[in-house]
């Protein structure tokens, strides 16, 4: 007997659902991202722009005046400003500063380089030095790339170990934990600690306090000693610790400080937590907006098809079987201790027939999964990885994403019952 088309539009929607999901999620990014850079040049070139034609205005203004007045023709004074230009780009000053390939001046260039920081004030002139750069650069920024990660991994896991604790804490003095309990094969008896994981809100505020405080901190030292207003020294931070690196601001350039020593200890601990701390909080800020793709994709799940969506209510009824129900019954019967074994117990104690329909559905969808185990098994892929981690919408990432998957409570496995059951229903 064949399906209903109805069903089977229902079916193939699910089976097609995660590349579906992944592309959509892809394309709506993509399309956000374009409007997001639409929306910021709008405002950048609203408040930018003016500034800029008042300082073309005096600059000419500024030319002319030279140029009568030193009896300079305008075609020698802009020569001899192009050199100057180039000699800017290959790090000379009309002010005495620090030299730029000594070796402290090499070894803050090749941090700029690796971090990709990249602030411009020091380039290679020559041949060599270009060649070498790629090289150099190529496999220095791979490395750096691999610390962040595996810094971001220590900090969440550090970040989780505290959180943890202060949820037992929490439970003990409410009287849910005894005074005497301690971790071990004892937790798993315990329901409020069994799969607990930090939320990625909580660990999104304590990264976005720490980078705040030291922006905060490491502003009132720039602004001491370099002299800048402390509002630039912010913006310095950002630009930095983003490894934005514009290179219109940059310390530790000129020839000699008081305390000089200190001075550069300081700027080198500050430029490296600042960079590792940033680099985690725009990790935890992508869950977020990823979190927020999601639901904006469920929100339009299946609206343009109103067949499929009266399909899905059709079937939805009481002790209905519809596809992926099993799945879902199985994880609800662990929280209810095993109430019912099969969809078929459930409906005989019911008292409802089970019909060949239904029945022939349910077998399509229990087959499918049996088959994707036993060829995840084979592949060496674990189970829940593969089936839960792509119901809850984090699946299979790369990188930082991969490092936070399964971590937080957004993007871990426990979701994934509630996560479907919302896709049944929204």
């Amino acid at each position: 007997m064949m399906p209903p088309r109805g069903a089977a539009g229902s079916c193939r929607r699910r089976r097609l659902a995660p590349l579906n999901e992944d592309n959509g999620r892809f394309l709506l990014l993509a399309a956000l991202i374009a409007a997001y850079l639409s929306a910021g040049a709008t405002v950048f070139s609203a408040l930018e722009s003016p500034s800029e034609a008042a300082a073309q205005l005096r600059w000419n203004r500024t030319l002319h005046n030279f140029s009568r007045i030193f009896n300079i023709s305008l075609p020698e004074l802009r020569a001899f400003l192009r050199s100057y230009e180039a000699a800017m780009a290959a790090g000379i000053r009309v002010d005495a500063l620090r030299p730029r390939w000594d070796f402290p001046g090499a070894f803050y260039f090749v941090g700029t380089v690796v971090s990709t920081i990249g602030f411009g004030m020091t380039t290679p002139a020559t041949v060599a030095g270009k060649v070498f750069l790629i090289v150099y650069g190529l496999f220095g920024c791979a490395g750096t790339i691999l610390f962040f990660n595996l810094f971001l991994e220590r900090i969440i896991s550090l970040l989780a170990f505290i959180m943890k604790a202060c949820h037992e804490r929490q439970l003990r003095r409410s009287g849910l934990l005894p005074p005497n309990f301690r971790r071990g094969p004892a937790m798993s008896g315990v329901g409020s600690l069994v799969g607990w994981k930090p939320s990625v809100y909580h660990v999104l505020l304590i990264l976005g306090i720490f980078a705040i405080t030291l922006s905060c901190c490491a502003s009132a030292m720039y602004t001491a000693v370099e002299g800048w207003n402390y509002v630039d020294s912010l913006y310095y931070c950002f630009v930095t610790f983003s490894t934005i690196g514009f290179g219109d601001l940059v310390s530790s350039q000129n020839a000699a400080y008081q305390n000089q020593g200190l001075y550069r200890f300081g700027n080198f601990v500050f430029i490296f937590m600042g960079v590792c701390c940033i680099y985690s909080l725009f990790n935890v800020i992508s869950i977020v907006i990823k979190q927020v793709l999601n639901w904006v994709l469920k929100k339009f799940e299946c609206r343009c098809c109103p067949k499929c969506h009266k399909s899905s209510t059709r079937l939805s009824r009481r002790n209905a079987i519809t596809p992926g129900a099993r799945l879902r019954r199985h994880n609800i019967s662990v929280d209810t201790d095993g109430q019912y074994d099969s969809d078929t117990e459930g409906r005989r104690l019911s008292g409802e027939m089970i019909s060949m329909r239904e029945l022939t559905a349910s077998n399509k969808v229990s087959l499918a999964i049996l088959q994707k185990q036993l060829s995840e098994t084979a592949n060496g892929y674990p189970r829940n990885v593969c089936i839960n981690t792509r119901q809850n919408g984090f699946s299979a990432g790369v990188g930082a994403l991969a490092i936070m998957n399964n971590r937080l409570a957004e993007t871990s496995d426990s979701r994934q019952s509630r996560y479907q059951q919302y896709l049944d229903t929204g």
